[in-house]
């Protein structure tokens, strides 16, 4: 745990200092006051901390098993009499504590400080502000009604060529259009610009037309917003909430959402994995010394995240399932973890 502890104190603020010297010039350009350049590093080390900490778990057994072996004591504690499986225990004991705080963090905790950080990101950082926006927007909003829109920009909360449909046994009942909408929030109201609307009823159609038309809605409009990082926002309870309405209103983005939950629990579980492949691979004394276990540890770390993002991409850009590229990299490196326990065993 404490060498878990250093390795955190070690890589974070060298991600912060990378970080920021890519992005001072940016800071400087746009004058961002230091409140806020404190508090977002503040949620960054909470993002940063949580993508990387099971590669962190890992590289501090490394040292920590390899520092140990490479004393003699291990082989010492063997020789005592104690079976390898009691001397892995408390590493795995460890890593539960670990991994049980990052589950409830992960859950909890580190959604909303991802929202900041992206905010912070989008309100500075992006050189084009319409990246923020989303188009072709098509939305199932209950059982009878759907709505579409040409594109939405969050950060004004409007969007164009609104239209909206309701439906009853299969029959369009009404149908109203309009060149934008907006949500007033002091007002707790939506309002649209040249309004219209057309009603059937009893084989006839009535017509209602306004420059602006103010009135309210069953959907939120955030629910328009189609943002990539939307699901890392989310709690544990918004998200479950927030993928079903998403599969309810066909969402091109479903994947990357599910693949996002799947990972809440499945990054947690990589710290048991790894942590089982670093103690069967670093505990005995090896004769090129410890720097051997800490190449490996560098060598593994890497090929993890690669099969990590690997995988991700591979959910969003084919038809791969997103428990299958959360939870792939897991049990390849599990499968090595158990080849390596069976070889240290003997």
């Amino acid at each position: 745990m404490i060498t878990f502890a250093a390795m955190l104190l070690l890589f974070i603020p060298i991600g912060i200092l990378v970080d920021l010297s890519e992005k001072i010039d940016k800071l400087n350009e746009f004058d961002v006051p230091l409140n806020e350049i404190v508090d977002y590093y503040l949620n960054f080390v909470w993002y940063f901390g949580n993508t990387l900490y099971p590669i962190f778990v890992f590289l501090a057994v490394i040292w920590f098993t390899s520092k140990i072996a490479n004393d003699s004591e291990i082989i010492a504690i063997l020789s005592s009499g104690i079976s390898f499986n009691r001397y892995l225990k408390p590493f795995m004991i460890s890593s539960l504590i670990i991994a049980a705080f990052a589950l409830f963090s992960g859950m909890f905790i580190v959604p909303e400080k991802n929202k900041n950080y992206n905010e912070f990101q989008y309100k500075y950082l992006k050189k084009n502000k319409k990246s923020r926006e989303t188009s072709k927007i098509y939305k199932q909003v209950n059982e009878n009604d759907f709505i579409y829109v040409s594109s939405y920009n969050p950060t004004r909360q409007l969007a164009y060529d609104f239209s909206y449909e309701n439906f009853e046994n299969n029959s369009l009942k009404y149908k109203i259009t309009a060149r934008n909408i907006r949500w007033v929030e002091q007002d707790s109201i939506y309002r649209m610009t040249d309004y219209f609307k057309r009603s059937f009823l009893d084989d006839k159609q009535y017509i209602e037309k306004k420059r602006l038309k103010d009135t309210i809605f069953s959907f939120r409009i955030d629910e328009l917003s189609t943002l990539n990082y939307m699901a890392e926002t989310q709690n544990f309870f918004e998200l479950n909430k927030f993928i079903n309405q998403e599969i309810k209103s066909g969402s091109p983005l479903i994947n990357n959402h599910l693949l996002v939950r799947h990972k809440r629990w499945s990054i947690p579980f990589s710290t048991f994995v790894l942590t089982l492949l670093a103690v069967s691979v670093s505990s005995f004394k090896r004769r090129e010394g410890m720097g051997i276990n800490l190449a490996f540890g560098i060598i593994t770390a890497f090929t993890f995240v690669f099969f990590d993002k690997f995988f991700a991409v591979m959910v969003n850009k084919s038809n791969l399932s997103p428990i299958l590229g959360a939870w792939i990299p897991n049990f390849v490196f599990l499968i090595l973890a158990l080849y390596f326990l069976k070889n240290a065993k003997k």
